[in-house]
């Protein structure tokens, strides 16, 4: 079992607090929506528990079957994808997403990946001429492909048109049953 958890954790830019005093537990194989209006600290909170953003207070813990990770274990064990995250523009999708299986494995090829997310015909064009949309699944691809326990999306749907917004919904239902999936709307 794994869970994260954040204990009296707070974050601050210069001297306004983003979010303070924050506990709460992520359990396992259970899937959280973080909501809120915007500035509300949703995406802060979300890289906060990725570790790409220190807190300002507080602790966040992740742990395996009761075994506390050390800070830099961590990132082996989650998958992150936000819209504002840049994309290797000069790989090709091929690329990029070989590239990311060598520091996280996937449960598919790279090619198999492609084809699932309809991108297939797309696999050796450069990612720098790539829509909106077609940038997305492919960040929604590393991560939910990404063979790690927990997969963490901020603003998912971004970018998506009605047929990208249903495979999201498909690729959560088939690809992340036994992960714990944290997902700002």
């Amino acid at each position: 079992m794994m869970t994260i958890s954040l204990k009296d954790a707070g974050k601050r830019f210069n001297r306004e607090w983003i979010f303070r005093h924050l506990s709460y537990t992520f359990n396992s194989a259970e899937a959280y929506a973080i909501t809120g209006p915007n500035g509300s600290g949703k995406s802060t909170l979300l890289q906060a528990i990725a570790g790409s953003l220190m807190l300002s207070e507080g602790n966040c813990e992740l742990t395996i079957d009761q075994v506390q990770l050390k800070t830099d274990q961590v990132y082996r064990q989650i998958s992150f994808a936000a819209p504002y995250l840049e994309l290797i523009e000069e790989m090709t999708a091929l690329e990029f997403l070989d590239f990311h299986s060598q520091f996280k494995p996937l449960y598919h090829s790279a090619k198999e990946i492609l084809q699932q997310i309809n991108l297939g015909h797309a696999s050796n064009k450069q990612i720098r001429n790539f829509s909106s949309g077609m940038k997305q699944r492919l960040k929604l691809a590393q991560a939910i492909f990404s063979d790690v326990p927990v997969v963490l999306l901020d603003e998912p749907c971004s970018n998506l048109d009605t047929e990208g917004i249903l495979l999201y919904q498909k690729l959560i239902s088939d690809f992340c049953k036994e992960k714990l999936v944290d997902r700002k709307s």
